[in-house]
Formats: C-alpha cells, sequence, structure tokens
C-alpha cells in the first residue's frame, strides 16, 4: 500500500476519533474535508462515501455500549430511522446526481451552519421518562417522522453520519435528555450510514482500502479523545465553542475551495 495513503489514511481516522472522543460528536463532518484535502483522493464523491460506511461502522461500535448502559429508547430511535432511511435513500441520489465541486461548496456551507448552531447554549431536558407508546403515538409520531425524514435527506445528501443534527432533533421532538439521545441518535447514525454507503457503493464510490485505515484509526483516536476528555472534563464547554470554531473556519475553506 502507497505510504501516505497508510499514514493520511489513519492519521484521518485518528482525528475523525479524537474529535468523537472529546466532545462525543461532529467526527463525521470532518472526515470529507480530511479525506478530500489531506488523504487526497480527487472524488468527492468517492470520499463522501468512504466517509459514510465508516461513520456507520464506528456508530454500530458506539451503539453497543449504550445499549448495554440501557441509553436508548428503541421504540424512538426505530420510528426516527425508517423515517430517516427514505430521506437518506432519495438524498443519496440527489448527491451523487450533483457536480463534485459544487457538492463539496454545499457541504462546507453546511459545515459553517452546524458550527454555528454549536455555539447556541443547550437547554435541560425536560421528558427523561418518555416512551412512544400507542398512547404517546398521537403527540410523538408527528414530530419524529418529519424530523426523522429532513435529517435522513440531509445526511444522505451529504454522506453524513448526522448526529449532530439527530441529537438535537430527538431532544425537540422527544424531550429526551441528553445523554439518552446520543446513545438513541447511534442507531439512526448507523442507519442512515449504512443506506447513504450502500448507495455510493454500488456507484463504485468507496474506497475500501481506506475504510478500514479510518476505522482503525478512529479506535486510537477515540481511545485518546476520552481519556482527555476525562481530564478536561471542567472544560468541556470551551471544548465544544472550540471545536466549533474550527468546524466553521474549515467550512469557510471548503467553501472557498469548492467555488474556486
Amino acid at each position: 500500500m502507497d505510504p501516505h495513503l497508510l499514514a493520511s489514511g489513519l492519521g484521518a481516522g485518528a482525528v475523525i476519533g479524537l474529535i468523537l472522543g472529546l466532545v462525543g460528536g461532529g467526527g463525521s463532518i470532518v472526515a470529507v474535508p480530511l479525506l478530500v484535502y489531506v488523504v487526497g483522493l480527487a472524488s468527492p464523491h468517492a470520499a463522501i462515501g468512504t466517509a459514510a460506511v465508516a461513520v456507520a461502522l464506528n456508530a454500530l461500535a458506539g451503539l453497543a455500549g449504550h445499549a448495554r448502559a440501557g441509553t436508548v429508547k428503541w421504540p424512538c430511535a426505530i420510528t426516527f430511522s425508517l423515517a430517516g432511511v427514505a430521506g437518506a435513500s432519495l438524498g443519496a441520489e440527489a448527491g451523487k446526481a450533483m457536480d463534485g465541486q459544487r457538492l463539496l461548496a454545499l457541504f462546507g456551507a453546511l459545515m459553517i451552519v452546524v458550527g454555528l448552531s454549536m455555539l447556541r447554549p443547550r437547554r435541560s431536558p425536560e421528558n427523561p421518562d418518555v416512551r412512544l407508546t400507542r398512547t404517546s403515538a398521537g403527540s410523538l409520531l408527528p414530530r419524529l417522522l418529519p424530523a426523522g425524514f429532513a435529517v435522513g435527506l440531509l445526511a444522505g445528501f451529504f454522506g453524513i453520519g448526522g448526529g449532530f443534527l439527530i441529537v438535537p432533533a430527538l431532544i425537540m421532538a422527544t424531550g429526551m435528555p441528553l445523554r439518552t439521545a446520543v446513545g438513541t441518535s447511534l442507531v439512526a447514525v448507523s442507519a442512515l450510514g449504512l443506506t447513504t454507503a450502500s448507495s455510493y457503493a454500488l456507484s463504485g464510490y468507496v474506497e475500501w482500502r481506506l475504510v478500514g485505515l479510518l476505522v482503525v484509526g478512529g479506535l486510537g483516536g477515540a481511545g485518546a479523545g476520552i481519556a482527555l476528555g476525562h481530564r478536561l472534563a471542567g472544560a468541556k464547554r470551551a471544548m465544544e465553542i472550540g471545536f466549533a470554531g474550527l468546524v466553521v473556519a474549515v467550512g469557510a475553506y471548503v467553501v472557498l475551495r469548492g467555488l474556486g
């Protein structure tokens, strides 16, 4: 294997894992710029497809731990995911049909919006005992289904896991606590990532050699990020603000390169 590909693939995976370990999300949104501008993938579509596979695998690994901890609201997760898969299927087809550089520019714009949204303080959860049942379906389904479809559409179009979109969408739709929303979101991240990855793989837009490197590097980076996160627990909000600034800056760069 090309030494540059080996080093840059492992390095990109480590950066993504480090971010996930430190701030609990956002790693997937930097995956595509890393694959294009650091690893050197010439095709933005290949970067999106490859990132989608790696994101789905990482989400499945994280889901196992949250399931054991009981922080997954399964009926809400499955309902949200089913709507999201429908949206992701349409979004992936639309993304593949768009010019790669224009798609990158739109991706950069999304990064700017996401980064700015991270600067907003999170509100306290209101309903930790929320459950999707026959009784509550009348009030929860009209919020869960449209939110899932909209997030899936974006996740499929841009090839991202969408955790940074799914978590606030679940909180707004159900009022579940943040920790539960994070665990529940991994079901949707896995489902949307696999849907997008399958669509791009069928069109030949996945670099399978890189997937393994990203996952291996991500495991090491996540371990380091979690350890560092424990040491910097008192400065978690400062880390989130710093990461938000990084996302906005990288997004602006991606927009300029995509338009250029």
